[in-house]
């Protein structure tokens, strides 16, 4: 049977496929319906009758009446950058491991479908439903999906550009915690997060707590982006919650995960007073460590370490097979065994003469920066919801 593409304008219209949706979000948490969801909420382009600058467009491929495969993204027009088709979930929410959704053992006839009608559609479909670039940001190298997409597109005449972006950084946990110590770290770090745990974990000066009632969680909110937002004020940075946004989305969509048992709050304590606070989202046998905060007047008991080995444990204790620190390349990540997977950024190029100018502008743009980088000492801006902090 053949495949069918139907582009949906509107979350709505989809909640009859929630369940098949969380299915081939295969457990990543930035690709579920929630995560996605409340994004649009918050971030997403609205109806386009109210807003004609931007176009909520999620792809859904089906095979019958079982939906197979979907592409959740948006198209955001400008004059100069043209009609470009965004993933939902990117900006300052930084969500990681985005990308198409679809069924293994339909991969190849879903990103077939999706290609052929994404070429389709910006020559003979409706107006809105054309485009000049597709912009895939984040996409974990091990993504065959959209890679394979990609690479379809290239092969229908699309001009295809690939960067590297930031890396995550991923811990394979072992079954008991003396083998994350002996199989995983050498004798200095060893050394190093076995003194900590006896000095403040095993000593009972420090203690781990954990969210365990949704009515505990609007405090711990609370606690976190406080501490969150001292310690980036003292480090000379806004903070990810100074924007309104980031924090409306924040306290909405984390209780939802919550309740859905996606989602673990910690909070540690040092001499009784709260030092570090983590949110940790769950998906399947992998925790993924989003955001968090630290007492900068406790940074002399070095919690955000204390913070980091009480939670390894407890993750291995409670059956968690892999410990994902997300994106950027801090030191603390590798120190705590954790290794980098490789991700990149495509930039599409439809085959249609404007697009491809717009392209080899960008593109010239583009090596200049990256020429003035290694001249100049340049450094460009680059905000993110998800580094995480390290106090020494």
């Amino acid at each position: 049977m053949t495949m069918q593409v139907i582009c949906s304008t509107s979350f709505d219209e989809l909640t009859p496929y929630i369940d098949d949706w969380e299915r081939l979000a295969g457990k990543v948490p930035f690709r579920s319906w929630t995560w996605l969801q409340q994004w649009q909420r918050h971030y997403g382009p609205g109806d386009s009758q109210r807003n004609n600058a931007s176009q909520l467009m999620i792809f859904c491929v089906f095979d019958g009446k079982e939906l197979v495969g979907v592409a959740p993204w948006y198209l955001e027009k400008s004059t100069l950058g043209g009609r470009v088709l965004r993933q939902l979930g990117t900006a300052e929410v930084c969500s990681d491991y985005l990308g198409i959704l679809c069924r293994a053992d339909k991969s190849e006839a879903v990103i077939a479908a999706l290609a052929e009608h994404l070429m389709q559609a910006s020559t003979t479909g409706e107006s809105y439903r054309r485009w000049d670039f597709l912009l895939l940001e984040g996409v974990d190298a091990e993504d065959a999906a959209t890679i394979a997409l990609t690479e379809r597109l290239a092969e229908a005449g699309c001009l295809v550009h690939r960067r590297p972006a930031f890396n995550c950084w991923r811990l394979n946990l072992p079954p008991d915690w003396d083998g994350y110590c002996y199989k995983l770290l050498n004798r200095k770090r060893r050394h190093e997060i076995r003194s900590l745990e006896r000095k403040w974990l095993e000593s009972g000066k420090a203690v781990l707590h954990t969210v365990e009632r949704v009515d505990e969680l609007t405090t711990a909110f609370e606690l976190l982006i406080e501490l969150h937002q001292r310690r980036r004020r003292m480090l000379g940075e806004k903070g990810c919650f100074a924007s309104p946004r980031f924090r409306a989305f924040f306290c909405d969509v984390m209780p939802e995960l919550f309740r859905q048992g996606r989602l673990h709050l910690y909070w540690l304590e040092v001499y009784g007073k709260v030092a570090a606070a983590e949110c940790d989202l769950i998906g399947g046998d992998t925790l993924y460590a989003y955001q968090v905060g630290m007492e900068p007047e406790l940074l002399f008991a070095q919690p955000g370490k204390v913070l980091n080995i009480a939670i390894l444990r407890r993750a291995i204790e409670s059956g968690y097979r892999v410990m994902d620190f997300l994106r950027g390349d801090e030191i603390y990540k590798a120190r705590f065994g954790a290794t980098p997977r490789p991700a990149f950024e495509f930039r599409i190029a439809y085959p249609r003469a404007l697009a491809k100018f717009r392209h080899h502008c960008w593109s010239m743009g583009s090596d200049l920066k990256r020429w003035a980088k290694q001249h100049l000492r340049y450094t460009p801006c680059c905000g993110t919801a998800t580094f995480k902090d390290e106090e020494s």
